[in-house]
């Protein structure tokens, strides 16, 4: 989330809802002063570093690559977020996402 929201103080990323599981992060943003490419470039480097320090060891954190998907309608905007807050729910974790601790939404969900 440190880096999502450093994204955000950026102004390279306006974040809409993000969760982060245990193996894999979901989040929606648009992208304000950067190309998807970079923004997760940056991503990747920044959490990578944070998470070999965390475990004590070195090496590769992330898979090559990256799953995007454009939001075209802003009627679509509310299934694709639900869609990312409730991926703790798919994954067995929680019963409801709002009792996750890893999951932020700029809207009252």
């Amino acid at each position: 989330m440190e880096s999502l929201q450093w994204q955000v103080d950026q102004a390279s990323i306006s974040l809409d809802a993000a969760v982060v599981m245990p193996d894999h992060v979901h989040f929606v943003a648009e992208l304000k002063r950067t190309s998807l490419p970079h923004l997760m470039r940056r991503f990747k480097n920044f959490t990578a570093v944070q998470i070999n320090k965390a475990l004590n060891r070195q090496g590769p954190v992330w898979q090559r690559g990256y799953h995007d998907h454009a939001v075209r309608r802003e009627e679509d905007m509310k299934e694709v977020v639900l869609y990312v807050l409730n991926n703790p729910v798919r994954a067995g974790l929680v019963e409801d996402f709002h009792d996750y601790p890893h999951w932020c939404c700029r809207w009252e969900v």
